[in-house]
């Protein structure tokens, strides 16, 4: 599986429709390859693909940090007619109340790292864990980030990447 991340997001302003135009017909080209598109620019992406087909090998996602900025990502991402559709609730920040899934094939959820890293609460991820399974979308516990479910800070490695116990390793067929 190949990602192109958000710090090269195909999606963001100044990138040219046809250098996109050049990314996607490489992605078309080698499908033996599986690539997970990322943006935070959902309606960038969105109008892109309003014209366009997305290639079967490409999943497209967004991030949903929050309600405020990642939230109305998701609508975005929904109206796009592809294959295989992801959210990156990561890191999540906080909890997100009632979430849309319809059209969303894949969840996946973790901590924040780093010396400014932000607390996750584990209620916060079980809401979205069992919204995900209300909703029968896969749902892929990442990780704690540098703080564990018991809120004190360490290494992410060490916080691990259960939660509530149990490994979620769910992916989309």
């Amino acid at each position: 599986m190949y990602f192109v991340n958000s710090m090269s997001d195909l999606f963001q302003s100044g990138i040219s429709k046809g250098f996109i135009d050049d990314v996607m017909e490489v992605i078309e080209n080698t499908p033996q390859h599986t690539y997970q598109i990322l943006t935070k620019r959902s309606e960038n992406m969105r109008s892109y693909f309003s014209n366009r087909c997305v290639p079967d090998n490409a999943w497209l996602g967004v991030s949903v940090e929050d309600k405020k900025y990642g939230k109305p990502r998701i609508k975005d991402l929904a109206a796009i007619q592809s294959k295989t559709r992801f959210l990156s609730v990561e890191p999540l920040l906080e909890d997100l109340g009632k979430l849309q899934l319809r059209n969303i094939h894949w969840v996946i959820v973790g901590g924040e790292s780093g010396s400014k890293a932000r607390p996750m609460k584990e209620s916060w991820a079980t809401a979205v864990r069992d919204q995900c399974i209300e909703q029968d979308v896969n749902f892929f516990f990442k990780q704690w980030g540098a703080w564990g479910a018991d809120g004190r800070r360490r290494s992410k490695a060490a916080n691990g990447r259960k939660l509530q116990g149990q490994i979620w390793d769910m992916l989309p067929a």
